[in-house]
């Protein structure tokens, strides 16, 4: 019997914990790092249980904010809590029904690369938003797309990790596979209560990367912080 394939894995499995039947969390294959769990009262945190960069990310939104890839909404209730207008989108609809369950006031089922017409002063894309690119070949393109979505003064702030230490053996040498693919670029696969998620391309990209990419796009790219485990905070002005 071959693996049933379910809709809307991750939305399930966030809605279900918000509704009180949390049995169990998402369990994440990829291609870098085998599998792993995603815990789901992680995804419901409050700004306190929130690690030092998303602290910072919250602490230096304004203005009309766009939360991309919003999950079940924990920054946007903080944003909103800050009395910060916040648009929520994310392509799940079990996300934005639990968003709206938690009070988020404009959450939205909608792909960002179908965002068009409106325009932001913060667009933030955490928890490795820049992943939703997929690969280093659409990472251009997709600050390029964020960057319509900018007021003159506007800001991208993001979060990524270099996930080279991966590689890392035990004598401290780094061994990265010889291929055409930059080592960040991840095959993921979602498994929930015995239902699986369609594979989907994640990228992971280091920051002097992104520094390039974003030049491409037009964009200024500042390191704000880094993290503890080769994780970064960045935010991306227009030129």
């Amino acid at each position: 019997m071959g693996k049933i394939i379910g809709k809307d894995i991750f939305g399930r499995a966030i809605l279900d914990y918000h509704v009180g039947n949390y049995s169990e969390d998402i369990t994440t294959f990829s291609s870098i790092a085998g599998r792993d769990e995603m815990e789901l009262p992680w995804l419901f945190r409050n700004f306190h249980e929130m690690p030092m960069l998303e602290q910072t990310a919250m602490q230096q939104s304004k203005g009309r904010v766009l939360d991309i890839g919003c999950g079940a909404g924990s920054h946007s209730l903080y944003l909103q809590s800050k009395n910060l207008t916040v648009k929520a989108i994310d392509i799940s609809e079990g996300a934005i029904k639990t968003c709206k369950a938690r009070g988020v006031k404009n959450a939205i089922i909608q792909n960002i690369w179908d965002l068009k017409n409106e325009k932001f002063d913060t667009i933030l894309a955490f928890m490795n938003g820049v992943g939703i690119s997929g690969d280093l070949k659409n990472l251009t393109p997709f600050l390029k797309h964020l960057k319509t979505l900018l007021l003159t003064d506007g800001q991208i702030i993001l979060d990524s990790s270099d996930v080279i230490y991966m590689y890392k053996d035990e004598n401290g040498e780094y061994n990265i596979p010889e291929t055409n693919n930059y080592y960040g670029e991840v095959i993921f696969e979602f498994q929930y209560k015995n239902q699986y998620s369609n594979k989907f391309k994640w990228l992971f990209v280091d920051f002097d990367l992104l520094q390039k990419h974003a030049k491409k796009a037009g964009l200024h790219c500042e390191l704000v912080k880094e993290g503890y485990h080769y994780d970064y905070l960045a935010r991306l002005t227009k030129l």
